[in-house]
């Protein structure tokens, strides 16, 4: 089964200096400003894996290989097993459960998830894209990260998919996250944490620099992608174990096995940054902000479940936030935010681990109006 704490199965052992431990810099011969390698004249030094770093390395971008993070590679190699399409899903019976199922409050529930993730994941993509992946200097991290933003752009396809499949009015879900309080609410901070990082005069040779970079990294891995994330995905299937929004629930499915892989990698990189400039983050600001997380959780949750529904309630939420929040917080050996929190949904962690040899032509949808051919009239 999937580990949600170690994705790639990779703790079983010390990490050995090849899989990416700090390797002391050795001397080399000047640079130019690309950042290459020369030896004298215009003859170019071999990339050695040791002049490789995470973020501010000298070694040549260009050059994937030898190695100095194989576990980078191993996570791209692996994301590519998870393959979908949001049209490979049959969304019919969604439908009919969403008109002539679903309670009132539960299409609240499913319509503000939705409006709230459609959002989110742009954020994420946005991050990735943007703002993390120009500033690492070794490529086989920026080619996991390059994955990683098609598949934050495949989920916000497949959230449109889902609306636009239900009928729902796309221009009042997607505003929900401006003008509902209790989503943008966690909008801003993500926001917040992006616009420090986006700066064009950033400089992350100068350390206050460097620590809000990583800070701004632990935010998107280990809360927005770690635990929001989850949190937002958890009622929908609340409502799959009762046999409703199936459809819509399987897609999720493949989203949080990307979910997974992002956050693992996340942390993993966060902690080869601070291991390699010797960081060490603020334990106030690191708690600071897991509070914050979880007040905008809490008002997420009091709005999206201002009514209870079957199966899953407001305690559970928040409760399974602060257990997740704790994970996140060991797997990046820091102190537990909410010591002797207890996982209320034990059956989530089942969710990551849906069947991968499904046979997709015995479900997906067949289009059977081709050419604008069919007529009603």
């Amino acid at each position: 089964m999937l580990n949600w704490d170690d994705p790639l199965g990779q703790q079983r052992s010390p990490m050995p200096a090849a899989a990416g431990a700090c390797v002391s810099a050795l001397p080399v011969a000047s640079d130019d400003v690309s950042g290459t390698q020369r030896l004298a004249g215009d003859t170019m030094a071999a990339v050695r894996a040791e002049d490789k770093r995470v973020i501010n390395g000298q070694a040549d971008i260009n050059q994937l290989a030898p190695f100095r993070y194989p576990w980078a590679w191993k996570y791209f190699l692996n994301a590519n097993k998870n393959h979908w399409t949001p049209l490979d899903i049959n969304m019919a019976q969604d439908i009919q459960d969403y008109h002539h199922r679903l309670s009132p409050a539960e299409r609240h529930v499913y319509e503000n998830v939705l409006a709230y993730l459609t959002t989110s994941d742009i954020l994420a993509m946005r991050n990735i894209g943007l703002a993390v992946m120009e500033k690492m200097s070794a490529p086989e991290l920026q080619i996991y990260q390059a994955r990683q933003v098609y598949e934050e752009a495949l989920h916000t396809w497949t959230y449109q998919h889902c609306i636009e499949s239900i009928g729902l009015e796309q221009g009042e879900i997607y505003n929900r996250y401006r003008v509902v309080p209790q989503i943008r609410g966690k909008i801003e901070i993500a926001n917040r944490r992006l616009d420090s990082i986006l700066r064009p005069d950033i400089d992350l040779g100068q350390a206050e620099e460097l620590e809000n970079f990583v800070m701004a990294y632990v935010f998107f891995a280990a809360v927005f992608e770690g635990c929001w994330f989850y949190n937002g995905f958890s009622p929908i299937f609340a409502l799959q174990r009762r046999g409703l929004m199936k459809g819509t629930a399987e897609q999720l499915q493949y989203i949080m096995r990307d979910e997974v892989m992002h956050c693992g990698f996340g942390i993993r990189t966060v902690k080869q940054i601070l291991l390699e400039n010797d960081v060490k983050l603020d334990p106030q600001a690191l708690h600071d902000m897991w509070l914050e997380a979880e007040a905008a959780e809490a008002d997420y949750a009091g709005f999206i479940l201002r009514e209870p529904i079957l199966g899953y309630s407001i305690d559970d939420h928040n409760a399974q936030f602060r257990y997740i929040a704790n994970r996140r917080a060991r797997q990046l050996g820091m102190d537990e935010p909410f010591p002797g929190a207890e996982c209320r949904l034990p059956w989530l962690d089942e969710q990551s681990n849906i069947r991968k040899e499904k046979n997709f032509f015995e479900t997906r949808v067949t289009e059977y109006q081709t050419g604008g051919t069919l007529k009603w009239d």
